[in-house]
């Protein structure tokens, strides 16, 4: 690994957007800890830190088709889909889904991401992306909540069987993130200007040392300042804002925070949005330059 010092211009662009956001999916399962996330030092009982290694490697088919200007819904699909060549089922469909329009919106640019450019993109998303996006849920199991009362047709565990309702609504993949905003960090983050991805990049540009200390050190942050919406879907939102002030109490503390994941791993707790924030922000910092 490099020396810290940042670089800009030219070199922070020796990668491409799609190589960059392979490698945030690297960087980010083997940062460590990560408090209820696989990790090179955690395993759960049935996804192991090499089905993220190779969900990383797989995905790369659907992020590259967002580099060459494919729709959104259709290299979030794609790339969904690569992921799951592994034998651990969904490793990384919540970074795709916000790695894809982050990739499409850095390739239209010469640098300078900003939440303007993806904002712009996820914006401009289609029926057919929604339609896409739906067909991404065939590939692998996501825990997801249930949908709104008054949107039962569109349940994402539906797959392709809920793509007539779209059709006939007009439901853009946008409109599909506003349905979940309020349940889903990641939803929240399309409809929100990609906020916490961009503070959260802005924090690893400023830390400094090993960039995997920094996202450790990012993921924890994220933690503590906000529930984890998985963990709120999958346990309640009593458990969640648990976890978070857990979160906050281990911070600056090595072995607390050590402490901590060993904690959540063991009572199946898994903060997998924060964890997919993460990836997303790593992305960011590499495309503004941070160093690896």
């Amino acid at each position: 690994m490099s020396d810290n010092t940042d670089v800009t211009g030219p070199a922070a662009r020796d990668f491409s957007p799609a190589e960059h956001a392979e490698l945030a999916l690297l960087l980010e399962v083997a940062g460590t800890p990560k408090p209820g996330n696989v990790d090179r030092e955690h395993d759960l009982p049935d996804l192991r830190f090499e089905h993220f290694l190779a969900g990383s490697v797989g995905s790369r088919r659907g992020l590259q088709a967002a580099e060459d200007g494919a729709p959104v819904g259709e290299a979030f699909e794609r790339g969904v889909a690569g992921m799951s060549q592994q034998d651990g089922g969904n490793t990384q469909f919540g970074c795709l889904l916000l790695l894809v329009p982050l990739v499409t919106a850095a390739s239209a640019v010469e640098a300078g991401l900003t939440p303007g450019d993806v904002t712009a993109v996820v914006e401009a998303t289609t029926v057919d992306d929604a339609a896409n996006f739906y067909r991404a849920f065939e590939h692998v199991d996501v825990a997801v909540g249930d949908p709104p009362e008054d949107a039962p047709a569109l349940d994402v565990r539906r797959g392709s069987g809920a793509i007539p309702t779209l059709q006939n609504r007009g439901t853009t993949l946008y409109d599909v993130m506003e349905l979940s905003a309020e349940r889903d960090g990641n939803a929240r983050e399309w409809t929100g200007g990609f906020r916490r991805t961009f503070d959260a990049a802005e924090s690893i540009l400023d830390d400094d040392g090993p960039i995997l200390d920094r996202a450790a050190r990012t993921f924890l942050d994220l933690l503590a300042d906000e529930p984890d919406t998985l963990v709120a879907t999958q346990h309640g939102s009593e458990v969640a804002a648990e976890v978070s002030r857990l979160a906050g109490d281990a911070r600056g503390d090595p072995e607390e925070v050590a402490r901590l994941a060993d904690a959540l791993v063991a009572e199946g707790l898994n903060p997998g949005t924060t964890a997919d924030i993460t990836a997303a922000a790593l992305f960011v910092a590499l495309e503004r330059g941070v160093a690896v």
